[in-house]
């Protein structure tokens, strides 16, 4: 059985969006993205939320469009009422803020349904250090065993 991946919407933005000429670390996210998603990708079952669908119908259109045909190759968890109710506690009782409600969110479905990895290139709420303990420590008090938060870099075979 492969390893299930709950892909956040950061990552689809990267590899959609047209190269960035101006920011290296912002085009080093997308060339690491798409290498990722080119080669390893199909080493792993995918999967999305209705949060990542609603964040990537935001802004202009034509982009829109592109990252929900991404998406639309993954599979859908649902976002139950135990997901949000994990959401809540993870607000409450980690540090992510207050104004992380879907980032909390995208954790908690991970959790919820038992994915391995959440990848995101949001290390500001979600990959982030310092958060992390505390989002773990949150969701096995409550009975969940959190994903590993990572990077599409750090999901590659050693």
């Amino acid at each position: 059985m492969k390893p299930t991946v709950y892909v956040e919407n950061s990552v689809v933005s990267y590899l959609t969006a047209r190269r960035a000429q101006k920011n290296v670390r912002v085009a080093g996210h997308q060339d690491v993205t798409r290498d990722w998603w080119a080669n390893k990708r199909h080493s792993f079952e995918l999967y999305a939320s209705a949060v990542v669908v609603e964040e990537a119908q935001d802004g202009d259109a034509t982009a829109a469009a592109a990252r929900l045909e991404v998406i639309a190759e993954l599979t859908l968890l649902e976002v139950t009422q135990e997901a949000r109710d994990l959401a809540a506690v993870l607000l409450r009782e980690s540090q992510l803020p207050a104004k992380a409600t879907a980032d909390a969110l995208h954790i908690a479905t991970a959790a919820v349904h038992g994915m391995d990895y959440l990848i995101t290139w949001n290390c500001k709420h979600i990959a982030n250090a310092v958060i992390f303990r505390s989002v773990e420590r949150a969701c096995r008090e409550h009975g969940y065993e959190p994903p590993v938060l990572c990077t599409p870099d750090e999901l590659m075979e050693p």
